[in-house]
């Protein structure tokens, strides 16, 4: 093995995955027995690694390249057992073909077959009746990473966090996105101003009320994060309304399963038309993961296109779409507050359903400014500013 010139006094470990690791117990026994290796470490924990893992795991400059640390060896052959050896505590393993590769054993011990990964990005919350969105101050969060990280662990936690106190000045929800990521471009442009206009081609360019909704339903991947900045609220009502969907659809989940299942295993039509665009998508309106859980909500009454379901499906799919849309009217499960010059709410667009009240235009100017981010995006964000902690 060639070691690069400021690894040689450490093992090799992938960069990447350095900062997760914390040091730990030492190794003091290593036994080979078929194609797998078992461990031993000083604080008695035992665990079996395939060969063809740890021979694929190697994190030397043959195998990773020494700059990007991505990996280079392509694991196609079932290695022979090698000899295996313990240094200070940790790992050396000696191929048939002399490869060397090197493991710490804390390391090891983190990715032990079976164990999670850890990981910076909270599990996801429902909220309960008493659920009130964290607020974060404007200025904590451009003063360093506490506040960042804050913020971002209560957006990807809860799916809505407020920041409070802002400038009242034009595109600053693009600086604050920009913080994160680059801007999520769509029909509607990267950032979007929210105000009563002429001739909109989206109802949330009038001063109606909007019921609760998602926006863009019709892409194959909705944006994921939306961030809304008040820069102007003197009009009377536009109050915001914001619903957790996840929760209101684990609760049909519980009370009706039929319409549960109804919702997630029947695709319909979303489709949003103007004169420049017409952007089509058959989905279901509850998206589930390979373990049931609900990972997506298409919900939005306005770009629901015509209802092309078999005869003898189209009145319980309709049943089941009224159940979901009661238990999301729920007052003790719905948030509702007028947003304030300065304020901005983010909200994860694929969950949090969001509404508004309606207002009325001659008594006062509202403005908001509007943008999208990805969920990758935060959730690396916050990985890279869980390193200093």
């Amino acid at each position: 093995m060639t070691d690069t010139p400021t690894a040689e006094a450490r093992p090799s470990v992938p960069m990447a995955e350095l900062d997760d690791h914390a040091g730990g117990p030492g190794l003091v026994e290593a036994s080979a027995a078929g194609a797998r290796l078992t461990l031993t470490w000083e604080d008695g924990e035992r665990a079996a690694f395939p060969l063809t893992w740890l021979r694929d795991h190697c994190a030397c400059a043959e195998c990773r390249h020494p700059m990007t640390r991505e990996r280079l060896y392509m694991g196609l052959e079932v290695p022979d057992t090698p000899e295996a050896r313990l240094e200070d505590g940790n790992l050396t393993l000696t191929w048939a073909d002399g490869h060397v590769s090197r493991f710490d054993a804390g390391w090891l011990q983190q990715r032990r077959p079976g164990q999670a990964r850890p990981d910076a990005v909270p599990t996801r919350r429902p909220w309960r009746e008493d659920f009130r969105p964290v607020r974060v101050a404007h200025a904590d969060f451009v003063a360093g990473a506490e506040g960042e990280r804050a913020w971002l662990t209560a957006l990807l936690r809860d799916g809505l966090v407020l920041l409070d106190d802002g400038p009242l000045a034009d595109e600053e929800v693009s600086r604050l996105a920009g913080r994160i990521g680059p801007l999520r471009a769509t029909n509607f442009g990267a950032r979007f101003d929210v105000r009563s206009k002429p001739n909109p081609n989206n109802a949330a360019y009038t001063a109606i009320g909007l019921a609760l909704h998602t926006d863009l339903p019709n892409w194959r991947h909705p944006p994921d994060i939306q961030l809304l900045y008040c820069l102007e609220n003197d009009a009377e009502g536009g109050e915001s309304t914001f619903v957790d969907g996840f929760a209101a659809a684990e609760a049909l989940r519980r009370q009706e399963p039929q319409a549960f299942r109804r919702l997630a295993e029947t695709p319909i039509d979303f489709r949003f038309q103007d004169e420049e665009h017409d952007i089509v998508l058959t989905a279901p309106l509850l998206s589930l993961d390979a373990a049931g859980n609900v990972t997506e909500v298409r919900l939005n009454n306005w770009i629901r296109d015509t209802l092309r379901l078999p005869l003898e499906v189209i009145d319980a799919w309709y049943d089941a779409y009224r159940a979901f849309w009661q238990l999301t009217q729920a007052p003790e499960n719905r948030l509702e507050f007028a947003l304030a010059p300065g304020q901005m709410v983010a909200f994860d667009n694929r969950r949090v359903l969001h509404g508004r009240l309606a207002f009325n235009p001659e008594s006062g100017r509202r403005h908001l400014q509007g943008t999208y981010l990805d969920l990758d995006m935060c959730e690396s964000r916050l990985r890279v500013l869980a390193r200093d902690t």
